[in-house]
């Protein structure tokens, strides 16, 4: 029962991590293209950067943290 919640969450986070990847790629192909979901994907990623960027030290673990999981 566990490793069918464990597949379908990696499953839904590969999804995600899909549907970001799509929304940057288009908000830079086609600046217009996102409007119907009033996002600025690329303006988000960017300022979560930022935003790990600025806490220093932990800000470093924490990103790295995230990079482990996501390629667990």
């Amino acid at each position: 029962m566990f490793d069918s919640i464990t597949g379908i969450l990696k499953q839904v986070t590969t999804l995600g991590l899909t549907l970001v990847a799509l929304g940057v790629v288009l908000q830079i192909l086609f600046p217009g293209a996102l409007v119907f979901i009033n996002a600025d994907v690329a303006g988000n990623l960017i300022g979560l950067i930022g935003q790990f960027s600025g806490a220093g030290l932990i800000g470093l673990i924490a990103a790295g943290v995230i990079v482990y999981l996501l390629n667990k």
